[in-house]
């Protein structure tokens, strides 16, 4: 990451006094040592509260997500290319929501709201690289969603091992890199409209506003890149589910309609859950835009998914279902 005029910077911050819009002025040429995130509220029980309720979140993804992993792992009947994608799938989710859900029980804990530049930097670089690299993946679940029910005949040969390797690190190479040049280039401007974040954690729409006239131009030009292979995977994931129920609807049985939708419904639910929550957390028109909307938005696209998905797989899938209940038996039998 590049850090712009670390070691000439002068900045003094004032104690915090509960509002969030305070802004500390700098020159046009440096950068914080650290940033001031937004608040949930600024009542201790509040806070103890609200640490709880991300404490309880933060554990079910990790059990979720664990249990996902494990079982695969163990269960030899799930070493086939549909289940192979899951456990990045997984890991990714594990990534995000430890990306930054721990800063913030860690702020309400001890009442504070302060994150070091480093700190911001690599928030931002993870939360881009996790979200990234989901994003693609879940384009890649969907072509192998598609391979299975429109050419079952071929799935064996099209998604064989070596293919689904190569993808799922397609995948996650993408989200590096992309992750890499946005932070890169986010941390190289110069800010000059304080340090005060209006989100709980550190994203690049939020540094942005920071940033002096006319420096944040070559981010946006990025973003707009990014957000053009993100629709280019929008169209693809589009039209692999036009083709895949088309493909269902002509099944004769009912019971091949079932086992067909119950394939693909949990990654459609994902891929619904992920697109509208954060496509309506970065395009919703200014008069809506608000701090506590901005808030439950950014907690529904972040937070909520990475607890939820092992539920929505494991919800329809027998398969899945009975292997983390073997796990989970074994394990108690064990004791």
């Amino acid at each position: 990451m590049i850090m712009k005029s670390l070691s000439n910077m002068s900045l003094s911050i004032p104690p915090w006094t509960g509002n969030h819009a305070q802004r500390q002025q700098m020159s046009n040429s440096s950068f914080p040592t650290e940033f001031l995130l937004l608040p949930f509220t600024d009542t201790r029980k509040l806070q103890l509260l609200n640490f709880a309720l991300f404490l309880g979140i933060y554990l079910a993804a990790l059990l979720g997500n664990g249990l996902i992993l494990t079982a695969i792992a163990c269960d030899h009947c799930l070493h086939t290319p549909m289940y192979f994608f899951l456990p990045n799938l997984a890991s990714i989710d594990l990534g995000t929501i430890t990306t930054t859900v721990p800063k913030a029980m860690a702020n309400f804990l001890w009442d504070t709201r302060a994150i070091s530049s480093y700190a911001c930097a690599a928030q931002i670089l993870f939360f881009f690289f996790f979200i990234s690299a989901e994003f693609y993946l879940l384009t890649i679940m969907a072509y192998d969603r598609y391979v299975a029910i429109c050419k079952p005949l071929h799935y064996g040969t099209v998604m064989d091992s070596r293919t689904c390797v190569n993808m799922a690190a397609a995948a996650w190479g993408s989200g590096f890199l992309n992750a890499v040049l946005h932070t890169a280039n986010t941390f190289s401007l110069p800010l000059c409209q304080g340090n005060a974040l209006d989100q709980f954690f550190c994203e690049v729409p939020q540094i942005l506003k920071l940033s002096c006239s006319h420096a944040y131009l070559r981010e946006v030009g990025l973003l707009v890149v990014s957000a053009c292979l993100a629709f280019g995977c929008f169209l693809f994931l589009l039209m692999s589910y036009v083709q895949i129920f088309r493909a269902v609807l002509r099944i004769p049985s009912q019971q091949g309609r079932h086992k067909a939708f119950s394939t693909c419904l949990p990654h459609l639910t994902v891929v619904s859950l992920s697109i509208s929550t954060g496509l309506f957390a970065y395009l919703k028109p200014p008069s809506v835009s608000s701090s506590s909307l901005n808030l439950l938005l950014a907690v529904l696209y972040s937070v909520v998914p990475p607890a939820v998905n092992p539920l929505i797989y494991s919800m329809r899938n027998e398969e899945l279902k009975d292997a983390m209940c073997k796990l989970v038996t074994g394990y108690f039998q064990n004791q």
